[in-house]
């Protein structure tokens, strides 16, 4: 009754071929048409990044953005644990001079 129940393997049904071999062949790159009146490729000397004084001025700029709001973020969550746990260091002090209180008029 709790046994599961284990789905056995379908046998195929009808002609069955077996798998194709597939036979590796090489690969040859196309040859390249010379033209006789084409210049030589020469590579240029300047870099392919070029720095601005503006695209500076714009790192620097973003580079200071990012750090005020992330400094400012983590101020922001110092001073709300900061807060939190002097607001529950004095629930403590409460509740205990509540509890003093009581034990002292009985």
């Amino acid at each position: 009754m709790l046994r599961p129940k284990i789905p056995t393997m379908p046998t195929p049904v009808g002609v069955t071929a077996p798998p194709a071999v597939v036979q590796p062949t090489a690969v040859e790159p196309a040859p390249q048409p010379i033209a006789p009146d084409a210049a030589p490729v020469v590579p240029t000397a300047r870099p392919t990044v070029q720095i601005t004084p503006g695209s500076v001025l714009a790192v620097v700029g973003a580079g200071t953005a990012v750090v005020l709001v992330v400094g400012t973020v983590l101020v922001s969550m110092l001073l709300a644990t900061a807060v939190t746990a002097a607001s529950v260091a004095v629930c403590a002090v409460v509740v205990r001079s509540l509890l003093n209180g009581q034990r002292r008029q009985r």
